[in-house]
């Protein structure tokens, strides 16, 4: 009997601890539903046009087409990472508010099929929509559609020539945004019928300014000493940045950023490894300088940043001649170009190590 009743208490037990259970999950489902993480770039960028940075000439005529002017087709170009598809998003989420913009924009970039088929099918019927329905908060809403076509300079040249007549023919309900790194890549009779619009590099203290703002807003420990190493080696690049520094903090967990934290994230190669190379190189010893060569890429750092970082050792060096600069600069140049054409890094990196070594050994 006791082992009965033993047996109905502990039957009567689970329903209880289940229903806890299933409280409880759906207790932290509703948590997980309530958080989402977000990447700090997509969390942070301009959500109108007011908060886009640096960018004075673009703004001003943004802001006219807002009060009621009307918008041309734009050509942003300029550097990554300076607010290029953040400016237009944000223009075109001001004027046709959160219900309409996903009818009135259409917007491509290069990871999408952008050939000639796609121009004269998807671009050219949604050009041709009618406009309808207005703005649920009462504001004026313009009577023409955005199409936004991101990385514009990796079209087809076909692509873009197939674009002209429907920029021209659609001119009345649609306007078009080209967006691209390189306006030498985009034919002149597209860049003839668009304003264009240069975005320059952010300075230096904008990006501080946007980095330690977040910093508090992600309550992350980091020094404003590291806040200006991050943007030094985002070159102008606010998203970058941004990136290394939300990568920076979940690597730390919590803990404060330090330098060799962001130097290690950004595949950055340290100073003490450049010097180290240049000491071998100025030893005048080729079997010093194969075996720091061949440390450098054990390690696993890229041959391209090597480059990079040592064109701007190079130009600071005021131990070399202007002549020295030139001739080790040209072949920095040369190294970079069949890097990019997929040489192999251990022989170029001795190639360019030997010409440095020629140069810096004729002033012992």
């Amino acid at each position: 009997m006791q082992a009965f009743l033993k047996g109905t208490s502990i039957s009567t037990k689970p329903p209880l601890t289940k229903d806890r259970g299933i409280a409880a999950t759906a207790g932290s489902s509703g948590e997980n539903k309530k958080v989402k993480p977000v990447p700090w770039v997509e969390k942070y960028r301009p959500k109108c046009v007011d908060e886009v940075a640096f960018q004075e000439e673009v703004v001003a005529v943004l802001k006219k087409s807002l009060e009621g002017a009307d918008l041309p087709n734009l050509l942003f170009y300029g550097p990554p990472g300076t607010g290029k598809t953040s400016t237009i998003l944000a223009a075109a989420r001001e004027l046709f508010g959160p219900e309409l913009f996903r009818l009135r924009v259409l917007e491509l970039n290069a990871s999408d099929e952008r050939g000639i088929q796609v121009v004269r099918e998807k671009v050219k019927t949604f050009a041709q929509l009618t406009v309808s329905g207005s703005r649920s908060d009462g504001k004026p809403c313009p009577p023409f559609k955005i199409v936004i076509l991101d990385e514009a300079d990796s079209m087809t040249s076909a692509a873009q020539a197939a674009l002209r007549r429907t920029m021209e023919k659609e001119s009345k309900t649609t306007r078009f945004c080209l967006i691209c790194n390189y306006v030498s890549r985009i034919i002149e009779p597209l860049t003839s019928r668009c304003s264009k619009f240069r975005f320059k590099p952010l300075s230096d203290k904008i990006q501080q300014q946007r980095l330690l703002e977040i910093a508090e807003k992600e309550n992350v420990k980091i020094s404003s000493e590291e806040i200006a190493y991050l943007v030094k080696i985002s070159e102008g690049d606010l998203r970058k940045a941004i990136t290394f520094l939300q990568s920076a903090t979940r690597l730390t967990g919590g803990n404060e950023v330090v330098e060799k934290v962001i130097t290690d994230i950004a595949g950055v190669i340290p100073a003490e490894t450049i010097n180290g190379i240049i000491a071998a190189c100025q030893s005048g010893s080729f079997d010093k300088l194969e075996a720091v060569i061949k440390d450098l890429i054990d390690d696993g750092h890229a041959a391209t940043q090597l480059v990079n970082q040592l064109h701007d050792v190079i130009v600071e060096n005021d131990n070399l001649s202007d002549k020295q600069k030139s001739i080790i600069t040209e072949k920095l140049a040369d190294v970079d170009k069949c890097l990019a054409d997929g040489a192999d890094e251990h022989l170029q990196l001795i190639s360019l190590c030997a010409t440095l070594m020629q140069q810096l050994t004729q002033n012992c």
